[in-house]
């Protein structure tokens, strides 16, 4: 499988490297005590949100929308899922770490269903802030090599990824949403669908 950069021409289709400082950040979360297993997200951290990053990333990447800033950390190899927001995110690598991206617009219309042959996987460096705009299929960040820890932030319009209210998810595209602002296709593999995720991934479920 074929690795790009986030400073190659490929990774234009589905994001862009953001020119902030991010050692502030870096430190605080590698201050934090090692994820024991799995991967662990947390969606709104205080200190992290306390820092001037926030701020930057509320006023000038997000136009003074209120945001949650956290964390994506653990041990992961596999693809497992894709999910999208109508939103960009941002990603800040306080470790290196790989990324596997997809589009949205590569989704089949009405079926819901997409085939992961079609995933780029980008390394980004550690200290790299990206955005990963509202039609980039991603999910966990992937360890640079087994058993090595990756630490991730995670910036995304506040509320999201919190539990749905009541609505209908048994048509279209619904049928996909996962949580507030999330909607998400996983594979069979994953074991995802057994929390009611909707599984529609094709193909293998890709693993570095």
């Amino acid at each position: 499988m074929k690795i790009y950069s986030v400073n190659d021409k490929e990774f234009r289709a589905y994001g862009r490297v953001l020119d902030v400082d991010t050692e502030d950040f870096v430190k605080a979360i590698n201050n934090h005590e090692a994820v024991k297993e799995g991967v662990v997200y947390e969606p709104s951290v205080a200190e992290f949100e306390a820092l001037p990053l926030s701020a930057i990333m509320k006023d000038k990447i997000y136009g003074e929308q209120p945001i949650e800033f956290g964390h994506c950390s653990g041990y992961n190899r596999k693809l497992n899922a894709v999910e999208y927001h109508r939103s960009s995110e941002v990603d800040i690598a306080a470790t290196d770490l790989y990324l596997m991206l997809g589009k949205q617009q590569d989704i089949e219309p009405e079926k819901f269903t997409y085939a992961t042959e079609q995933i780029e996987v980008f390394h980004v460096p550690a200290g790299t802030a990206v955005e990963l705009y509202a039609t980039t299929l991603h999910f966990a960040p992937c360890s640079i090599e087994p058993g090595k820890e990756f630490r991730c932030g995670v910036i995304l319009p506040k509320h999201t990824n919190e539990a749905l209210s009541k609505i209908d998810r048994q048509a279209g595209e619904d049928k996909l949403l996962f949580a507030n602002n999330k909607w998400m296709i996983a594979h069979e593999d994953s074991g995802l669908g057994k929390d009611g995720a909707f599984v529609g991934l094709q193909g293998q479920n890709l693993e570095l």
